[in-house]
């Protein structure tokens, strides 16, 4: 299997990856080595998918629009 670089990846991707590790070590079939190894990867890809959802928050939080153009800043909050 090829691991391809978490950094190339989607935000699917990335979670879809970190689902099935998720399910790998919910089994409880793994060997305690690759569960280590299944574990960091994971970490990696949630950092992935928490940098991806706070870019697209930051994207949502400066458009806001006015007459169809982009027109300032207004939080996604409000």
């Amino acid at each position: 299997m090829t691991e391809k670089p978490i950094g190339e990846m989607t935000f699917e991707e990335a979670l879809a990856e970190l689902d099935g590790i998720v399910q790998a070590l919910e089994s409880g079939d793994t060997p305690l080595e690759e569960s280590i190894k299944l574990y960091e990867r994971g970490n990696r890809l949630k950092k992935r998918c928490q940098e991806a959802l706070s870019a697209a928050e930051e994207k949502v939080e400066r458009i806001t629009l006015d007459a169809g153009r982009p027109s300032g800043s207004v939080s996604y909050e409000e």
